[in-house]
């Protein structure tokens, strides 16, 4: 235990004298969680839109007064004379509300009056959003049927759970902090491992007497304790700025952020260990540790839209599972019933990691 305490000393002294390592350890984290966690919004408002009212009654204005209420959609002025694809190439509107002639007189008479609405899907996200958005006004609107309420035979009340107030940087707060834990520690660790290798210096340690795996557990040791530092500056920073608290039990989560200290550490260690080059250890780094998280975890779409063809490769990804459990202990506080399984998932993913960077500096334990 000796060896491994001043192991992780020698380590964390030579980041604290190098002040860009130390920069990077501890603000980067921060500015990334910041900017990722408020930039990123699941809200849509003031879309532009076109109205081209061509029925001009009472009942085509109350129509077009609903869009405007919206918080969605901005209406633009649109001369009627003008076609309203011509508004999408001059990149004027992202969508075109059409009321054909007779359409108060339609419903006045009991029928159905004629609404069209015209979408640019060059975004096909967008389109999707405002097409979405555009039925549930409409729909709406024909509960009220312009003002006279009807009774319907069947009226549903929804209630939102966990985040009643849809605030996005509540679900995607969490998510950019495993990101952050994901990316820095073993991008850390890796330049650590791979700059001994590639200054040579690897050599001392070949010639002394600490085995392989005390000198990999100091090395992990170090970078745990900057993984520390960085996750209690983040949590202050979600418990504050993005007003979020434990919902539940918070043993799991502490019991596995320990274990995602450790599973990224070493990540970073074998990933060292196997390349020494810096740059390709960036590289390396970059892809499992941004990439892999970034898309395949869950951070901004849900598991299961992923095409088949690459959803089982998230199986593989670490950050999948602290994920979970990061938005389970803030957001809905199912504990330990709940998340479990993936404590110990992210414990055996990090032994594998482990495992890996022993095997490939074992050659140290040779007897001379």
């Amino acid at each position: 235990m000796r060896r491994i305490l001043a192991q992780a000393r020698k380590e964390l002294i030579q980041i604290r004298r190098d002040k860009l390592a130390l920069t990077l350890a501890l603000l980067l984290p921060v500015g990334l969680l910041l900017l990722l966690g408020t930039s990123i919004s699941l809200s849509v408002t003031e879309l532009p839109i076109v109205v081209q009212d061509l029925d001009n009654s009472s009942a085509s204005r109350s129509l077009l007064d609903a869009f405007r209420q919206s918080i969605t959609f901005h209406v633009v002025p649109w001369p009627v004379t003008k076609p309203p694809m011509a508004a999408f190439t001059a990149n004027q509107a992202r969508a075109a509300l059409v009321i054909e002639h007779g359409f108060g007189r339609e419903l006045a008479r009991g029928g159905a009056g004629q609404v069209q609405i015209l979408i640019d899907a060059s975004d096909s996200n967008t389109a999707k959003l405002i097409q979405g958005y555009s039925t549930q006004i409409v729909a709406a609107w024909n509960r009220t049927a312009g003002g006279a309420q009807r009774l319907l035979p069947v009226k549903s009340h929804i209630r939102l759970w966990y985040n009643p107030g849809r605030v996005t940087k509540k679900f995607y707060g969490p998510g950019i902090f495993v990101l952050g834990l994901s990316m820095f520690p073993p991008l850390l660790a890796a330049l650590a491992m791979s700059r001994e290798g590639e200054q040579q210096t690897l050599l001392q340690v070949y010639v002394s007497s600490i085995p392989a795996h005390q000198f990999l557990l100091g090395k992990i040791l170090a970078f745990m304790a900057i993984a520390a530092a960085e996750w209690s500056i983040m949590m202050t920073l979600l418990f504050t700025f993005f007003d979020l608290s434990f919902a539940g039990d918070p043993t799991p989560f502490l019991v596995a952020s320990v274990l995602y200290a450790f599973c990224v550490s070493s990540y970073g260690t074998m990933l060292g260990a196997a390349i020494p080059s810096q740059a390709a250890a960036i590289q390396a780094v970059a892809l499992g540790g941004f990439l892999l998280v970034f898309l395949l975890s869950g951070l901004i779409f849900p598991v299961e839209n992923i095409p088949g063809g690459l959803r089982w490769l998230s199986n593989f990804v670490w950050g999948r599972y602290y994920m979970e459990i990061v938005r389970d202990a803030l957001l809905e506080g199912g504990g330990w019933p709940a998340m479990w399984f993936n404590v110990v998932v992210i414990g055996i993913i990090g032994s594998v990691f482990f495992l890996l960077a022993w095997r490939k500096m074992r050659r140290m334990q040779l007897s001379i």
